[in-house]
């Protein structure tokens, strides 16, 4: 029998932690762009490709992270990508080109893929069916408060030089990447790892993108997408088009992520489980998306700094509520393939992170308003694509 979540909490601490720390680093990035922008000269189109690489990389990496955390187990996977992250963050701080900035994201990104599967897998490992939802709510708090207060971090160490924020990331990683070590332990025996690699080891990523588009899997893993798209889009321009458009200050923008993302964690980590017995899994992702829709539409219109905190906190909260909702379901179809699910979320991630940015740039370059317009088209697509998800059918699958 399984522990439950109190009895591992050490280890779920630890778990929690190194996920956040991988997230981190997206973000950490983005309250320095505009001075990136200032000192290098460079577009808002580099700028959204060089968030992109991040995603690329991980993209790329993803499907052989999540094979090898079923063949080589969960502890291993993240030590390497939690060192390899460290290293990235080091590399970033100490660049003095475009081409150093690249190489930086390329390995933050293939770190990012080998921790969030490693993670995921690990977690399902360790909980039982019945507490799972209430781990995975934890983890994706985890995920969201790392990817949404990176720039609030980033911005507030900033105060002391302008690469800081990637030296203090650095440190941290190197710090979770020892704790790793001594404390976690291989949730599976070499025989389950054994017998899961035997069983996937004849199928490739072909194969892998194709079991994706089984429906019992694709419509989460297109919501997936639409989710990552939109968060990565909205959050890639914001610093610039607050920067812009309102002449915020680094701290400015870095108070309005801190708060935002402590509003929607506490809201998830209390409200999450009363509202999936309430609404259930579908509605609430289909309100969170229609959120999402409106107050990015909102975003173009808005001007103080007391409206442009209270928009973005419930739209960061509107995509707080929807990943814990597919991590769920997701888990819950993987059965004894936690790591091909976790590997495929995380493609699928990643591609919303690489088409979110890049277009949010192209577009910031055209008119600032249109990121987040396109952002609201995205999602609104998004709604219509739930439409065709059958509950029923699901819960069948689920159940055979």
């Amino acid at each position: 029998m399984k522990k439950t979540i109190k009895e591992q909490k050490a280890v779920l601490i630890i778990l929690l932690s190194n996920i956040f720390i991988a997230f981190l680093g997206i973000g950490l990035i983005i309250p320095v762009m505009p001075s990136f922008m200032d000192i290098m000269h460079l577009s808002g189109k580099t700028m959204g490709y060089l968030v992109a690489v991040f995603a690329v990389a991980q993209l790329l990496m993803s499907p052989l992270a999540g094979r090898w955390v079923d063949r080589y187990g969960r502890k291993k996977i993240i030590i390497i990508g939690l060192f390899l992250f460290g290293v990235s963050e080091l590399i970033f701080g100490l660049g003095t080109n475009v081409s150093v900035l690249y190489i930086s994201r390329i390995l933050a990104g293939i770190s990012a893929a080998f921790v969030m599967p490693g993670v995921t897998a690990y977690v399902a490992d360790i909980t039982s069916v019945q507490e799972r939802p209430k781990a995975m709510g934890y983890l994706s708090a985890a995920i969201s408060t790392g990817f949404i207060i990176g720039p609030g971090i980033g911005g507030f160490i900033a105060e002391y030089g302008i690469r800081m924020p990637f030296f203090f990331a650095a440190a941290i990683a190197f710090l979770a990447c020892i704790s790793s070590i001594f404390i976690l332990k291989e949730p599976l025996t070499k025989e389950q790892l054994a017998e899961i690699s035997a069983n996937t080891k004849q199928i490739n990523f072909i194969h892998d993108l194709k079991r994706s588009l089984n429906p019992l899997y694709f419509i989460a893993f297109i919501i997936v997408f639409v989710l990552a798209f939109g968060l990565s889009a909205y959050e890639t321009v914001f610093s610039l088009f607050s920067a812009h458009k309102f002449g915020f200050t680094p701290k400015d923008i870095a108070a309005i992520i801190t708060i935002s993302s402590i509003f929607g964690v506490v809201v998830q980590v209390f409200m999450f489980g009363k509202m999936i017995d309430i609404l259930g899994e579908k509605k609430l992702i289909q309100l969170c998306l229609i959120t999402g829709a409106i107050l990015a539409v909102a975003s173009t219109v808005i001007s103080s700094f007391l409206t442009v905190l209270a928009v973005t906190c419930f739209i960061f909260l509107a995509f707080d509520l929807l990943r814990p909702a597919l991590t769920t379901f997701l888990s819950k179809a993987a059965g004894k393939e936690q790591g091909f699910v976790a590997g495929m979320n995380s493609t699928y991630t990643s591609l919303g992170n690489i088409v979110g940015p890049a277009m949010g740039g192209i577009l910031f370059d055209v008119n600032i308003h249109y990121p987040y317009l396109f952002a609201a088209v995205i999602m609104v697509i998004g709604l219509g694509i739930t439409v065709m998800w059958q509950e029923k059918q699901l819960v069948e699958s689920l159940a055979e």
